[in-house]
């Protein structure tokens, strides 16, 4: 089962782990942290963009094989991992 976004084939039958997360930036660093991490600091970090993470290492490995989907909104990216989700439906 392929699922395909931004130019990317994702074979969804391989992923280990979905989830979504936020690049931030604060105090002159960027990092990328968990969705609802970011949102719940958001008075003290901007949100620059937010990211839809495929890992398709098994799961007692660190996850050094991912994809990343990026978005510029929060409502774009629950619209992938919607469209995502239906996906995995089929």
């Amino acid at each position: 089962m392929i699922y395909e976004a931004q130019g990317k084939k994702i074979d969804l039958t391989k992923v280990t782990r979905l989830y979504p997360a936020a690049t931030v930036e604060a105090a002159g660093e960027v990092a990328q942290v968990s969705l609802e991490w970011a949102e719940m600091k958001k008075d003290v970090v901007n949100i620059s963009s937010f990211v839809l993470i495929f890992d398709i290492d098994p799961l007692d490995e660190v996850p050094n094989n991912r994809i990343e989907l990026v978005y510029e909104s929060r409502d774009a990216l629950i619209i992938a991992m919607t469209d995502v989700s239906h996906h995995f439906e089929k």
